[in-house]
């Protein structure tokens, strides 16, 4: 055990309490707690930060919130949910953050990224890809803006004492995964040709349990061996991976931060 107190966020007050107690149930060092909020709000967000600033330094964070949605939803900022919760959200906690986490260096980031980012359209000038809406390839598409963001992060805060890494999970029996992912409409018309193909393809990929896709976080957020590194990406075997290429592209990347910093200001207008 590694000895953190750990604090445990999400919307759900149920599903939240029922973590801390199996958290808890393992006898930690410190108890485990629960705070509730929408990370679907930027308001939200900034709340949580407040919240979790006051209680003092941060060791760790990681980002491994993920939404995936059949049919387009705005979040409440009227912003379009998938880009809202899976990137907007983790990168405002993210920068609100870094002073508390200065506080506690040396500390970590680990922004969970998704296989999604290779079905992505890589298209950041709006907020919108042009096309249809397809629930994967978008999920997909805010997974990749959050992997872009998490070396650019790494290049900011390198000497800071704290470091930024981007962990794959492979795939995971969830809500998500056993629920929105067995809809075609989340795929292209070309992919729903294919549906019986992919569907299979999809099940294999996320019948593993999250204990063990919970291995790469805990990795990147704890190994010793990543003491001196900063802007890896650790991959499902909880190995070092090599960058998704286009997750390099300074064209794209740059993209990505004048749309970020556009839809999610780090004041309050």
């Amino acid at each position: 055990m590694a000895g953190f107190e750990v604090t445990v966020v999400g919307r759900n007050i149920d599903r939240g309490a029922r973590a801390v107690e199996r958290i808890n149930a393992t006898a930690p060092t410190h108890p485990a707690r629960f705070i509730g909020a929408d990370l679907a709000s930027l308001d939200a967000v900034r709340r949580l930060a407040d919240r979790v600033a006051a209680d003092g330094p941060l060791t760790v964070l990681v980002n491994n919130v993920g939404a995936m949605f059949a049919d387009r939803q705005n979040s409440v900022d009227g912003i379009e949910a998938s880009l809202a919760v899976n990137h907007l959200s983790p990168y405002l906690l993210t920068e609100l953050l870094l002073p508390t986490m200065q506080s506690g260096a040396p500390s970590r980031i680990v922004n969970v990224t998704s296989g999604a980012v290779r079905a992505a359209k890589r298209s950041f000038d709006t907020a919108e890809p042009p096309g249809g809406y397809y629930g994967f390839h978008w999920y997909g598409r805010a997974k990749l803006a959050n992997l872009i963001y998490t070396p650019e992060l790494a290049r900011r805060l390198d000497g800071t004492g704290i470091s930024a890494f981007a962990a794959d999970p492979g795939g995971a029996a969830t809500d998500m995964t056993n629920g929105t992912m067995r809809d075609p409409k989340i795929v292209s018309p070309g992919l729903r040709l294919l549906w019986p193909l992919v569907r299979r393809k999809f099940a294999r990929s996320t019948s593993g349990p999250a204990s063990v896709a919970a291995k790469p976080s805990i990795f990147a957020a704890t190994d010793p061996s990543l003491a001196d590194q900063n802007g890896a990406v650790i991959g499902p075997e909880a190995r070092q991976i090599a960058p998704f290429r286009p997750a390099t592209d300074p064209r794209t990347a740059a993209a990505v931060r004048r749309l970020t910093q556009r839809l999610a200001p780090l004041t309050r207008a």
